[in-house]
């Protein structure tokens, strides 16, 4: 399998390197990877060309700086890069961050279990960061879902959900609409990649506006955001943080913001949210 590897940089200067290296570290050697300079204003570009100048699978494409919206810039960023490249000549397509070390296996056992499994649309492996000199999970969602910043595709499944969304929420997005389209979304347990930007447990922490707009985008109806506001309220132990998230939800709603899911997806996301609840909290 001939993998693509996308990753979006805005000023990673001092981590990139570790990415790339990592990348050519792989045991699988069949890829060809795009770095899109996302307009750094340090040295990222310097960084990029010393492994563009020496290694013809890497590629860079410069953009001036994205002026989206927070959480659909890294998703413009990514298609910017996509554009370039020829998608019929690759099998897997991968999204990844360029603030990431992958084991040396990554690459090989994404591609041995994509041809293992047919019916497996979204693999990744699982996010590590570091902690009082340790590398600990980083316990930021459940593990069986991929993290944005490993994301690796198969092919037919990306082209089949028409690409990822440029909004907030894409990476929650992805796997609802693989799901519905009959594709498994499967995070490998051994597979550690290292999240190098981050330190310490505050990296999960969000802001009540933050999550407001994160269950707009996602395309909430009103009651399933309500109910996700009280779930983020009870593990902050904040009622008033519960107002704080509806109030920036409903500032969204009243704004009329566009959303970047056609209505059919809204509906299909608002279904899989229901049978969650359901299943989870009504025992149903």
């Amino acid at each position: 399998m001939r993998f693509l590897i996308i990753i979006p940089a805005h000023n990673e200067e001092n981590n990139l390197s570790f990415t790339l290296d990592s990348l050519q570290r792989q045991s699988f050697k069949d890829f060809k990877t795009v770095i899109v300079n996302d307009g750094s204003t340090d040295n990222t570009a310097e960084v990029i060309r010393k492994y563009t100048d020496l290694d013809v699978r890497f590629e860079t494409v410069d953009l001036q700086k994205s002026l989206h919206q927070p959480g659909s810039k890294v998703v413009y960023a990514f298609k910017k890069g996509l554009e370039t490249q020829d998608v019929d000549a690759f099998d897997v397509i991968c999204k990844f961050d360029s603030d990431v070390i992958f084991p040396e296996n990554y690459l090989e056992k994404i591609g041995a279990t994509f041809k293992k499994h047919p019916d497996y649309g979204l693999v990744g492996g699982l996010l590590y960061i570091e902690k009082n000199g340790d590398w600990v999970y980083e316990g930021n969602s459940n593990k069986h879902h991929v993290r944005g910043p490993v994301k690796a595709y198969r092919k037919e499944s990306f082209m089949q959900m028409n690409g990822i969304r440029e909004t907030l929420g894409w990476d929650n997005i992805d796997a609802i609409l693989l799901q519905n389209l009959g594709w498994k979304e499967v995070v490998i347990p051994e597979l550690h990649v290292r999240l190098i930007k981050v330190k310490g447990a505050d990296y999960t922490i969000k802001p009540a506006e933050y999550y407001g707009k994160y269950f707009y985008f996602l395309g909430l109806n009103r009651f399933l955001a309500y109910v996700a506001s009280c779930k983020e309220a009870v593990k902050s132990r904040s009622i008033s943080f519960f107002f704080k998230i509806i109030g920036s939800y409903e500032n969204c709603r009243n704004r009329k913001l566009e959303l970047k899911i056609s209505e059919n997806e809204r509906e299909i996301i608002n279904r899989q949210r229901w049978e969650m609840l359901k299943r989870k909290w009504l025992k149903m």
